[in-house]
């Protein structure tokens, strides 16, 4: 079956069962993780949303109960800030195997100051991209023991227009908000294709794939109240923007994909059919700077001195 084929039999409102599966969505009790979480809770799969707030974690998980009967939604405490209290995290799953993870909780930080994570680390390298980094390396046993296991990595439109700057990856010199945040998703693409490349090289069953949003709105979302309420009036105000962007449910559509399809392999790049933005998921060129061998090897020495891992495989085999 061809590429366009696939793509076209693929129906993002009838998704594939994958009851006796477990996932775990970092971020799921907000945006793109939110719907993610819904979504993949329709499969009749076990679905673990990874949240700092238990209160904001609650409300996901009742929206979702609310919305699809007999979801089995879980919480897991989670804060990718706090790089030593992962691997204990991790612990609390209780499950004999994880069948993929979406790394998509993020910071966005608009404006200064520079803020960083309790480990020193700023705040959305060390959130976004770090987090992720040794979150990884304890969940390798679990997706290891899974059939076909798979690591996908949310990353940002924004990505791509920026580059890495390793000798300063924490900018510590020039901090920018809006650059740092499109840097440290770019990170964590460069991670993704990297990961996967390496688990490759040692024979593991695992896949890891990258997927992105393209332009979602909150004004486009529709409203799964307390999660996110968007009024009449901020839809009808977003109606012309629909031309180009689309709402955080359609935003997810790529990520889920990515966890669903058969037909998806490792080291693919999925996001929105029009323009990259909007529309139904296809898989899409990876752009070069992201897999830039010297600089994807370099991301991967850093990342790995910084949360204290000597292990080049983060536990894979």
């Amino acid at each position: 079956m061809s590429s366009a084929s696939r793509s076209r039999s693929w129906d993002v409102h009838r998704l594939p069962s994958a009851r006796g599966r477990s996932f775990l969505v970092t971020g799921g009790n907000a945006g793109i993780g939110y719907f993610a979480a819904e979504q993949l809770a329709a499969t009749g799969a076990v679905v673990v949303l990874g949240s700092r707030d238990g209160a904001k974690a609650d409300a996901a998980m009742a929206s979702i109960r609310s919305r699809v009967p007999g979801a089995q939604v879980r919480h897991l405490p989670l804060d990718l800030a706090d790089l030593a209290s992962l691997r204990t995290a991790v612990d609390g799953l209780d499950l004999d195997r994880l069948d993929a993870v979406v790394h998509n909780a993020g910071v966005a930080l608009d404006d200064p100051p520079r803020r960083e994570t309790g480990d020193g680390h700023e705040l959305m390298f060390g959130t976004n991209h770090l987090g992720h980094f040794a979150l990884t390396q304890w969940l390798a046993p679990l997706l290891s023991a899974a059939p076909a296991g798979r690591v996908v990595t949310v990353g940002s439109f924004a990505a791509r227009s920026e580059r890495l700057d390793l000798d300063d990856p924490q900018s510590t010199r020039d901090y920018r908000p809006k650059r740092t945040y499109g840097r440290s998703k770019l990170a964590q693409m460069c991670f993704g294709f990297e990961l996967d490349r390496r688990l490759r090289a040692v024979g593991s069953t695992v896949l890891s794939v990258v997927a992105h949003p393209g332009g979602a709105l909150d004004s486009l979302t529709p409203s799964r109240p307390p999660v996110c309420v968007t009024t009449p009036g901020e839809r009808l105000r977003a109606v012309p923007a629909g031309v180009l962007v689309q709402g955080k449910d359609a935003g997810a559509w790529p990520v889920v994909r990515a966890v669903l399809d058969p037909e998806v392999r490792g080291g693919q790049l999925w996001g929105p059919r029009v323009f990259g933005l909007r529309g139904l998921p296809r898989r899409e060129p990876v752009p070069p700077h992201m897999v830039e061998p010297a600089v994807a090897a370099r991301l991967w020495a850093v990342s790995a001195e910084l949360v204290g891992t000597g292990d080049p495989h983060l536990g894979f085999r």
